[in-house]
């Protein structure tokens, strides 16, 4: 089932989401959902708080971003390969390297897009979808796509990577987000 995804003002958003067991309610379904909403909505990643659920779970998939790297992407990043997975009760053990800026936007805040500066690769621990326990470290785009959805188990938004000056540019558009005034392909709901 696609489920809207909640719009930048939600408070949901804001909440440092609780951890979950292998007991969580219908959680196969939720993952199942995730992902549909997911590719309804053309994203790479999708954090259960943008679901309106404010529990550590969030999914990945970067295979269009990898597939879709011009010439110049694939010399940057040459060992990119897609992943596809689920992260549940995720915590950062480290991060690493050095700082790089890469062009974010949010299903949560349709139609703005910023440049952000995250570090080059991470190390995760988490459960699995069969709740095993896995230790990884990730780097370049995947790396990126971890930390923004990451950022959503925390109460983080992309937008709070960015510079006060540019967060004032970008107030009214936040603002007719939060109040409903966008249009997007998929489903959203506003707390408004």
């Amino acid at each position: 089932m696609i489920l809207p995804v909640f719009a930048y003002g939600h408070p949901v958003l804001r909440k440092v989401a609780e951890a979950i067991g292998p007991q969580y309610p219908e959680l196969k379904q939720l993952i199942a959902d995730m992902w549909e909403t997911m590719y309804k909505s053309s994203g790479v990643g999708l954090a259960a708080p943008q679901i309106g659920r404010p529990i550590r779970l969030f999914v990945i998939d970067t295979e269009q971003i990898v597939e879709g790297f011009d010439e110049e992407d694939k010399r940057e990043y040459p060992n990119e390969k897609p992943i596809k997975s689920v992260f549940i009760n995720a915590q950062i053990e480290a991060l690493d390297g050095e700082l790089w800026a890469y062009n974010e936007g949010c299903l949560s805040i349709p139609k703005i897009r910023e440049d952000i500066r995250r570090h080059q690769s991470v190390t995760l621990s988490y459960l699995d979808e069969q709740f095993q326990p896995q230790i990884q470290t990730f780097s370049g785009i995947t790396a990126r796509v971890i930390l923004h959805e990451y950022d959503h188990i925390e109460g983080k938004l992309f937008i709070d990577h960015i510079s006060p000056l540019k967060r004032r540019l970008i107030k009214k558009k936040l603002d007719d987000i939060s109040a409903g005034k966008v249009r997007t392909e998929y489903r959203m709901s506003f707390s408004k």
